[in-house]
């Protein structure tokens, strides 16, 4: 096989969110499977998750309108504001749920509702620290203050930007609570969330209604905090597509040398998101040693130790490399 192989094991995927559900402490699970679920697959992580998951979210419109092309039913967050009319419609008739961040989202939610007869399930991002996405206080009350025709507000959330520090965490829950019931106050009872997986594991305290977990359905956890038990779910492969000796020269570019003799060629290279070092090319990688030819070598088990020999994280490790990959589902 000339592409690379994601094997992506649905039943630990499945697994590590019953464990997220425990230790959320009754919360509700929103699975977060944007970027194609961190490279493992959105719509069929979203089936295996059934009965497990009361909801979804990912960060754009076009991967919710997939999620429900793919007959997914659950609710679908989307966790970023739409920027345009097309993606406003689009939501709508998708039945997708929106996130408000500030005024301007909810005037461009609402003339567009306004103008086409709809209405529009959305959730309050509120700024508690993160500095992202969200009302500050004041634009907070500014927005509870007006008229809000054509948007059906559902929810409240915000996000731990240090959920590994316990003063921090605190500070900004205690925010957040205060945030929450000043639009509660204006709705009525909202369904309340800031907690992803960092958070879920700082304190079941801050579970609140329903928890939003991604990383940790993969296997892997937040800097700071010890993995719970977890499963991975993806190993990828590549095919050995030459066997060969040194005959002097380097290893690909540059002028590294082998230390013996046996050479093999792995068909990856960073075209497939692995990062580019070493004897890596853009399609090919350079190897020492014994290698059967068309046979598999395992390229990646551990996105923690991939991304710690490359000065990054294991979220970017595992989206930049499930995007190019065919993937093959089992379930253990």
């Amino acid at each position: 096989m000339q592409k690379v192989r994601a094997e992506i094991d649905l039943g630990a995927i499945r697994a590590n969110a019953r464990r997220f559900a425990a230790l959320a402490g009754g919360a509700a699970l929103c699975a977060v499977v944007k970027a194609d679920a961190y490279g493992h697959g959105a719509a069929m992580v979203a089936h295996a998750l059934r009965g497990v998951a009361r909801s979804f979210a990912v960060a754009l419109v076009e991967e919710g309108v997939a999620l429900r092309q793919a007959g997914v039913s659950e609710d679908i967050l989307v966790l970023v504001p739409p920027l345009c009319e097309e993606e406003v419609l689009r939501g709508c008739a998708y039945g997708l749920t929106f996130s408000l961040s500030d005024a301007s989202d909810a005037a461009l939610i609402g003339a567009v509702c306004e103008r086409f007869g709809l209405t529009a399930r959305c959730h309050i991002k509120v700024n508690t620290g993160m500095n992202r996405f969200g009302f500050d206080g004041e634009a907070l009350d500014s927005f509870l203050c007006r008229p809000r025709a054509r948007l059906r507000v559902e929810g409240i959330a915000s996000h731990f930007y240090r959920p590994e520090d316990a003063a921090t965490a605190e500070a900004q829950y205690r925010l957040f609570r205060e945030y929450c019931a000043r639009a509660e106050a204006a709705f009525g009872p909202l369904q309340k969330h800031i907690a992803a997986t960092g958070g879920v594991l700082a304190s079941s305290r801050y579970s609140a209604d329903m928890v939003r977990v991604g990383i940790g359905l993969y296997g892997y956890v937040p800097n700071g905090f010890a993995s719970p038990r977890l499963r991975r779910a993806m190993r990828v492969y590549a095919t050995v597509a030459s066997v060969r000796r040194y005959a002097g020269g380097g290893m690909g570019y540059g002028a590294r040398r082998p230390n013996g003799e046996n050479l093999f060629v792995l068909r990856c290279g960073y075209a497939d998101g692995l990062f580019r070092a070493g004897t890596l090319c853009m399609d090919a990688c350079v190897a020492e040693g014994r290698a059967e030819k068309y046979g598999e070598v395992c390229i990646l088990s551990d996105a923690d130790a991939a991304a710690a020999a490359n000065g990054t994280i294991a979220y970017e490790v595992l989206a930049r490399i499930g995007g190019r990959a065919v993937r093959d589902y089992v379930d253990r």
